[in-house]
């Protein structure tokens, strides 16, 4: 058999090759070549220009899959800082789940109260292949549970929420792809999620962070009891805030909006305040200043709150009494409770709050508990004791958190406030440009009476029943709130029955307040001398009025 072509030119090269120092002077001169070579790369190409070359060199002799490749990890934690929730922590959350549950054999599944659907959650160490146009990244949910719930400056929530945690993993190449396109898909995807279903949120602070709960509240601005005129004025004022951020932020403000509501009990504020959440579709935090440890407490809980939030601070007439923190201990989920064993009114709000469904809540012998018979002794002597014990936290603060530099971190947020006795709020509280819009709720009248008829009875006018007239009459001349008069409305479905009864009761009721007005007129006229006498001894000696004989 001929040898090849290329064969035969390779031993020709070397034919002329007849000895060994011939051999030698082919590898002297190769020898030179190479170290010529050498020195001009070393003296002319940078150090990372001859990197570069060598590395390609070797990878197309040796190269391995994967060998080169180096793998990155992003680390999303539930918080960024202090008090902060991170944001894409809670996408990924719900991501990850709407991605894999026909996919993994391992999950969490569970039915919570007001949803309809299951709801799947990745269980610790458990990693997800996730694929991202041309790119493949994994995902990984860690999560250590951990005993120690230690509040303090650093580590106010706690611990267990910090050191749970998602783990995005891909090769080093796609780092920009991830960063400026991967992300921005899971947050956009997890903003179409919850948009798709919103279903609103009221949010209590439970240990120091704030626990949310579905709110389903059927009030409705259409449902009011209240004034026309003034319930007009609210929706005009609220439409009027979201559409105004450029306004805001062309002027200098901070883009939210307080509200003080105050009225008589029973003139419908909290249902205003549910109208107002459903109408924006906005969240609700309910801030119980009992729970509130310190100014740091307080500056967190307020900091924490979202956007297109409502935050809610319910009988602010009361502040003073949040002060006393001797019986903040919480009752881990007793299945009874005694009103004596309740230390404040946020453990008095948790334990309504974790009742079920389809079930009764019993307060027995409420007239037994001190609180129902003593409450302004009790705060007149908390109030002597407080006086005693250095501040916690105070008026000025809250103002300054919810009015001063704070109020600038977020934005489209509502402040309301509600008392039943405005008197009684500090100055400071009610100043021009402190809240934005004072609601007066006071006693049911005409046109606060046609809602309630025609929500409880179909009623819709005088004309559809005689008593309607007698009723707005008795109603202008009496003071009674709307929730008695929707108490008497509901004893019977019959229009008749039920506004016969209404008649009755507003009569009863104009006759009690001319006969108590009669008395104290009476007693006022004889009495009047020693009124004065005992006006005069409780002023001191500089003050009283001097007596000339």
């Amino acid at each position: 058999m001929r040898p090849s072509l290329s064969l035969q030119r390779f031993t020709s090269s070397f034919s002329n090759i007849q000895s060994a120092s011939s051999w030698f002077e082919v590898y002297a001169a190769f020898s030179t070549s190479m170290i010529l070579l050498r020195t001009a790369v070393n003296d002319f190409l940078p150090p990372a220009i001859r990197s570069f070359i060598i590395s390609n060199i070797k990878s197309l002799f040796f190269h391995r899959p994967g060998q080169f490749s180096q793998i990155i990890s992003l680390q999303i934690n539930g918080y960024w800082e202090v008090g902060q929730k991170n944001e894409l922590y809670e996408a990924v959350k719900d991501y990850m789940p709407a991605k894999i549950c026909h996919e993994y054999n391992t999950l969490r599944i569970g039915k919570l109260q007001g949803k309809e659907n299951i709801a799947f959650a990745v269980t610790s160490g458990q990693k997800f292949e996730d694929a991202f146009e041309d790119m493949k990244v994994t995902w990984t949910f860690n999560s250590v549970t951990s005993q120690e719930n230690v509040k303090t400056i650093g580590n106010i929530y706690g611990n267990n929420y910090e050191k749970n945690m998602f783990v995005l993993s891909f090769d080093e190449k796609h780092r920009d792809k991830v960063l400026e396109s991967s992300i921005p898909y899971v947050l956009n995807t997890y903003k179409a999620m919850k948009e798709g279903e919103k279903v609103l949120k009221i949010h209590t602070r439970t240990g120091g962070a704030w626990t949310p709960s579905e709110l389903r509240h059927p009030s409705t601005f259409e449902k009011l009891a209240m004034d026309p005129e003034l319930k007009q004025a609210i929706i005009d004022d609220l439409n009027r805030f979201l559409r105004r951020k450029e306004f805001y932020k062309r002027v200098g403000k901070a883009w939210k909006r307080g509200y003080l509501i105050y009225g008589p009990p029973g003139t419908g504020k909290s249902s205003l305040m549910a109208a107002m959440v459903n109408y924006l579709n906005f969240d609700v935090y309910d801030l119980q200043l009992s729970h509130v440890q310190s100014c740091l407490d307080l500056e967190i809980a307020v900091r924490t709150t979202t956007n297109r939030s409502i935050l809610v601070i319910e009988d602010i007439d009361c502040i003073e009494e949040t002060h006393d923190r001797s019986k903040l201990q919480l009752i881990s989920q007793p299945s009874y409770y005694k009103l004596s064993s309740i230390g404040c009114d946020s453990q008095l709000m948790s334990a309504v709050r974790t009742t079920s469904n389809r079930s009764i809540l019993v307060i027995e012998d409420i007239d037994c508990n001190e609180e129902t018979q003593k409450r302004s002794t009790q705060v007149e002597d908390q109030m002597l004791q407080f006086s005693k014990k250095s501040v916690k936290f105070t008026l000025s603060g809250l103002l300054n958190y919810i009015d001063g530099l704070w109020s600038s971190c977020g934005e489209e947020r509502i402040i309301i406030f509600t008392t039943n006795h405005i008197d009684k709020l500090d100055p400071a509280l009610i100043r021009p440009g402190r809240m934005d819009m004072h609601i007066n709720l006071s006693y049911c009248k005409a046109q606060g009476f046609k809602t309630l008829a025609s929500n409880y009875l179909g009623i819709h006018g005088s004309h559809d029943h005689p008593l309607v007239k007698e009723i707005e009459g008795l109603l202008e001349k009496t003071e009674v709130t709307p929730a008695v008069v929707a108490e008497e409305l509901m004893k019977n479905e019959n229009a008749d029955i039920s506004l016969g009864g209404l008649v009755n009761f507003l009569k009863r009721k104009k006759m009690a307040g001319e006969h108590d007005m009669k008395v104290v007129g009476e007693g006022q006229e004889g009495k009047g001398d020693d009124l004065q006498v005992k006006e005069d001894a409780n002023l001191p000696k500089s003050k009283r009025p001097k007596i000339v004989e």
